[in-house]
């Protein structure tokens, strides 16, 4: 039982002490890498698995309660071998550091890309990828430092008491055996240790870095006593502990043979059987799993990146270093024990080489001053990284404290908070539970890391260049491939676990963290992605089947434009949205462009409203000048507006709508003081009504639909009307300026059936109801025609009530004037003499709408086209007014190209 006592949480010991100098520079990684090596070796010496192991409840569990860190590795290598034989653990060690290798490059690239700061991988993956995943893997890493700082000093506890401590009842022990037993007494012990760890970690990264050197040093010496200890150590006999059951039955001796090529033979090939700790039957995916778990640990030096001199010159060299060196002497260590010791000493007993070595005092100091090293590396690596998150304000006050330094820069609160956290972990006195987690938070963080290289890679931005080239997108998609097939292989539990642990960082951050400049990777994939695909977006290959409305809403204030805003947003279906407009001003008269000062402003706007818009602005001499600027370069290749829509030109009295919104708190009213106040009558205008009228021609013109939106102030959204009430989208698909011409098949008509369809299959418009009315006169056959239109709604699959209206009263009126007066047509269907239609038709017109439908939610009504004389452009303003006069929100609507299709 004394033997198994000793197999306790030594296990735990083995966290990430290979690189925990590495990143001091090349020579310093070098020491840390030769360091780690030995003190596994001698941890082999004097350690066990059965306490560690035999709590685990599969074996697929057991590999997890090992840290991730080289050190494991040295210490499980005779368990690895003697289960795998030598070929196989070759291959693992292939396999393993091929993962780690690629996670390397991603390192040494990201790190040699410009100026690193405080917080090693936190900070080369918030600078790539954002705050969000910043800050979660931040935590992560953390946390995982935290633990592992706690298992290394739990670990040193475990060894100083069952070297020193009193033996148990009835137990013979030495006179050096003296210290007394107990969860209490542990607990002190560690808290010692701990708080030398905090002496030396507040005092900064240089006493630090002094007392591994020293370290170092008596590390490097053991580790030659291990390795001469093969070749000068006569072959023996060595006891085995008892196994599991403990019934004696075992085999008690096994050999140390030296070096004979029969023992060689006898280790090539594989043998798993069952672990003597645990009693459970080993795999190659278990052992596997515990090899693994050694392997990593190369983010120990970056974390250190806040106190290197040139940060970008020693991490790569350091951590590159590190993995070739362990790599080699791991491989080195696996023939050895192959050629020097038999098959059943590498499987039944996982401290043998203290009984091997030449003098096996030097085990119990390497043990004691690796591990020291390693608590105090997590702890100072844990405060540079809570440092770094408290920096960046992710967390706003909460880690506000953590944010004080020494006059040396040294981040003492930090390295307090971390040290108190320590402390609660010790409290627990083992970490069975969390160890698992631990190493997947280290392989997420390092899988994140590919993730950040890979990112500024694809985004081919030409200020990534960084001076570290071996790398490839391939290397990172093989990095983080092998990093997720690991967390899985060690815990599918935990795995899923740490990862949606991550997600809710994540998400969480995105919407509470404040904004950074650091920029964001995000924005360049979306570049780079847009850009492509922009130029796959071949204009010449467009068809109607696909046509959506690419709307340019043309915004003289957005204060009295906000109802108008929200609805184009709703009329665009998913097409391209643009929201221009035209500052007046002279650039040749102006210091610099007043335009990007104000486009602020307008990208709030659109932010507030929640509506999915670009902003263009322009400079011009006149409203229609800057109107034609917009229409010509707005959009990009195939995306670009196919329809412009205009507020109506009137001289009623605006309202500021912005005070009014509840997106807009009177407390922020200084982010939008870009925009003007609201034109009040009896003020100049920007636009005259020739011009008004101009600007609709020049549309037509460039082969653009046009929109003209009248009293959208007065427009209530169905989110308003409330679950009871049904909109109604009322559609008057003729040319009511024209009764002797109107039919319902044209491309103007079907246009607007197209767009009142496409509103009504709006999310916030989907209950509303479509009502088409049909204008005839009583001599008419009605039947027919609605059986027409309605077999044409039905070729459309355009869902719609169709309402006959009898119109004989107005038609009256515009015939009777029609023999008053002559006139031919312009061919354009304006009539050539502006009397022609009259007020009293338009007037009497006007009332047939109001009364075959009193309030709708919205009106669309068919725009004439402007008359070809320009100096008519006055009246046809004036004749829209009348016609639309007190309909309440109403759009006007003429197309100029087929967007209906009966094809599949």
């Amino acid at each position: 039982m004394a033997v198994q006592n000793q197999k306790g949480r030594r296990g735990f010991f083995t966290e990430r002490v290979k690189t925990c100098l590495e990143g001091k520079g090349t020579w310093e990684a070098f020491k840390a890498s030769t360091q780690v090596l030995a003190w596994g070796l001698l941890f082999q010496c004097r350690s066990g698995l059965k306490k560690l192991w035999g709590k685990a409840r599969k074996v697929g569990a057991m590999s997890t309660l090992h840290i991730s860190s080289s050190v494991s590795l040295s210490v499980l290598t005779g368990f690895v071998v003697g289960q795998a034989g030598l070929f196989q653990s070759l291959a693992m060690f292939v396999v393993a550091y091929f993962i780690i290798g690629l996670t390397v490059l991603s390192v040494c690239a990201i790190s040699t890309n410009g100026a690193l700061d405080a917080g090693g991988a936190y900070y080369m993956i918030s600078r790539a990828l954002g705050p969000e995943f910043g800050g979660s893997i931040g935590i992560m890493f953390f946390l995982a430092n935290v633990c592992a700082s706690a298992l290394y000093i739990l670990g040193l506890v475990e060894a100083v008491v069952d070297d020193f401590g009193a033996p148990a009842e009835g137990g013979l022990g030495s006179s050096t055996q003296v210290l007394p037993r107990g969860y209490w007494f542990d607990l002190l012990y560690g808290t010692v240790l701990l708080f030398l760890c905090l002496l030396v970690c507040l005092v900064g990264a240089g006493i630090y870095a002094k007392a591994t050197f020293l370290i170092f040093l008596i590390v490097m010496l053991v580790l030659g006593t291990v390795c001469l200890s093969f070749f000068v150590v006569a072959p023996r006999k060595v006891k085995l502990p008892p196994g599991i059951d403990g019934n004696g039955t075992e085999p008690g001796n096994a050999s140390f043979t030296g070096f004979k090529h029969s023992t060689l033979q006898a280790n090539l090939f594989a043998d798993y059987s069952v672990d003597y700790t645990t009693g459970r039957l080993m795999s190659f995916s278990t052992v596997f799993a515990v090899m693994f778990n050694g392997c990593t640990g190369i983010m120990a030096g970056s974390n250190m990146s806040g106190d290197l001199r040139r940060p970008s010159y020693s991490i790569p060299r350091g951590t590159i270093t590190a993995v070739i060196f362990t790599y080699i002497v791991y491989n080195l260590l696996a023939f050895l024990l192959s050629c020097t010791c038999d098959r059943l000493l590498l499987q039944r007993d996982y401290s043998f080489l203290r009984d091997i070595n030449i003098w096996p005092p030097f085990v119990i100091i390497g043990v004691y001053c690796s591990t020291l090293s390693a608590a105090m590396s997590n702890l100072i690596g844990a405060s540079r990284i809570l440092y770094a998150l408290a920096k960046d304000d992710l967390f706003g006050k909460v880690l506000g404290p953590a944010k004080r330094t020494s006059r040396d820069g040294n981040p003492w609160m930090a390295v307090i908070f971390s040290w108190i956290l320590v402390q609660l972990v010790l409290f627990s006195g083992k970490l069975n539970t969390i160890a698992a987690v631990v190493t997947i938070f280290f392989l997420l963080v390092y899988a994140t890391v590919d993730l950040a290289c890979l990112a500024l890679e694809w985004a081919s931005a030409p200020n990534f260049r960084p001076t570290f080239r071996y790398f490839t997108w391939h290397t990172c998609v093989l990095g983080i491939g092998g990093c997720f097939v690991m967390v899985f292989l060690i815990s599918p539990i935990y795995a899923s676990a740490s990862v949606a642990f991550m997600v809710v960082l994540l998400v969480a951050l995105h919407y509470l963290s404040p904004s950074s400049s650091w920029g964001y990777i995000s924005q360049a994939l979306i570049f780079h992605q847009v850009r492509k695909y922009l130029l796959m977006l071949d204009i010449r290959k467009e068809h109607v089947k696909f046509w959506r409305p690419q709307v340019l809403l043309m915004v003289r204030n957005p204060r009295t434009s906000l109802q108008l805003i929200s609805f184009i947003n709703d009329l665009k279906k998913s097409g391209l949205y643009v929201l221009g407009h035209v500052e007046l001003d002279d650039l040749d008269s102006l210091p610099s462009d007043p335009l990007p000062h104000q486009s602020d402003s307008w990208l709030q706007l659109v932010d507030r409203l929640n509506i999915k818009a670009f902003v263009n602005l322009t400079l011009s001499d006149s409203i229609r000048h800057g109107t034609q600027q917009l229409l010509f370069i707005s959009g990009l290749g195939g995306m670009r507006p196919n329809t412009i829509a205009l507020g109506f030109y009137d001289d009623a009295t605006s309202q500021d709508c912005l005070s009014q919104h509840p997106a807009f708190s009177s407390g922020e009213e200084v982010a939008w003081q870009n925009f003007p106040p609201p034109w009040t009558p009896g003020t100049p205008k920007r636009l005259s009504p020739w011009e008004y009228v101009a600007i609709i021609a020049d549309a037509l013109k460039m082969q653009r639909n046009v929109l003209l939106a009248r009293s959208f102030e007065e427009l209530k959204p169905p989110q308003e009307l409330g679950w009871r009430a049904q909109p109604l989208i009322d559609v008057w698909p003729i040319n009511l300026l024209r009764p002797d011409s109107a039919h319902y098949v044209n491309t103007c008509s079907l246009f607007l059936l197209q767009m009142a369809c496409v509103l009504a299959m709006a999310r916030a418009w989907r209950r509303a109801r479509l009502r088409l009315f049909l204008c005839m006169e009583s001599g008419a056959r009605p039947r027919g025609q609605e059986d027409k239109l309605r077999q044409l709604l039905k070729d459309l699959r355009i869902q719609a009530d169709i309402h006959t209206v009898l119109w004989d009263g107005a038609v009256a009126l515009h015939w009777h004037r029609q023999q008053e007066v002559a006139g031919d047509t312009d061919g354009l269907g304006f009539p050539g003499n502006a009397a022609r239609v009259t007020d009293e038709y338009l007037g009497a017109v006007n009332q047939l709408i109001l009364q075959q439908s009193s309030a709708p939610t919205v009106r669309f009504l068919y725009l004439p086209h402007p008359p070809a004389d320009t100096s008519l452009y006055g009246r046809y303003l004036e004749q829209l007014e009348v016609l639309t006069r007190g309909l309440g929100p109403t759009l006007l609507v003429h197309g100029v190209s087929a967007v209906t299709s009966t094809e599949l």
